[in-house]
């Protein structure tokens, strides 16, 4: 029979349950910042996308700005307020998934921060609370509406091949769903009553 916990040994998960809750909207909120503030910052200093290039490393990584109407590569350009339902159905996942791994899990609680964080940056472009309008000369896009895209401005080459350019969110969401990926595949589920925390870490009896 499954010995009991004691008092102290619940309110000792309780609050580690807090920790990681709040280590969890740390991180969503510093990747928000991160990836809003620098989305801005190189909008303002390199203007509306013209092709442009700001070269760190020549040929390899620089700054161009770019806007993206769709998801990752592209992929559905147009369907904006779709790609926009899309990511809210995401955060109630996330939220779910906090509840049920997240606040047990250091490793869990950080990859989710990440996550959330990256589709709350997209998320804000998407619903063009950016305030970029289109300017007047571009054919099928009305002067002054909104532009409803995600602002991109990483500019990477592999060789000849570019690499469609990223922002700060898309790294987070890699991250994070790379962390995911490797809880969920390369650790074993804990046992009843062990704190998953000794799952991540390796440390679990």
């Amino acid at each position: 029979m499954e010995k009991s916990l004691s008092p102290s040994a619940d309110s000792a998960r309780g609050a580690s349950g807090w920790g990681r809750f709040f280590l969890f909207l740390a991180i969503t909120a510093a990747a928000v910042a991160a990836d809003l503030g620098s989305k801005k910052y190189m909008f303002d200093r390199l203007g509306f996308p013209s092709g442009e290039v700001e070269w760190v490393l020549p040929d390899l990584f620089g700054f161009q700005t770019s806007l993206n109407q769709g998801a990752l590569w592209g992929l559905g350009a147009g369907l904006t307020f779709l790609l926009a339902g899309i990511s809210f159905a995401a955060l109630a996942g996330i939220a779910f998934w906090f509840w049920a791994e997240g606040r047990k899990s250091l490793l869990a609680a950080v990859s989710l921060g990440l996550i959330t964080g990256g589709i709350l940056g997209n998320l804000w472009d998407r619903l063009a609370l950016h305030g970029i309008c289109w300017p007047d000369g571009l054919v099928g896009y009305e002067p002054g509406a909104p532009v409803y895209a995600v602002r991109d401005w990483i500019l990477v080459m592999i060789g000849s091949y570019h690499w469609p350019n990223f922002n700060i969110a898309d790294a987070c969401l890699v991250c994070g769903v790379a962390l995911m990926f490797i809880r969920v595949i390369f650790m074993p589920p804990a046992r009843s009553g062990e704190d998953a925390d000794a799952r991540d870490t390796g440390t679990a009896g």
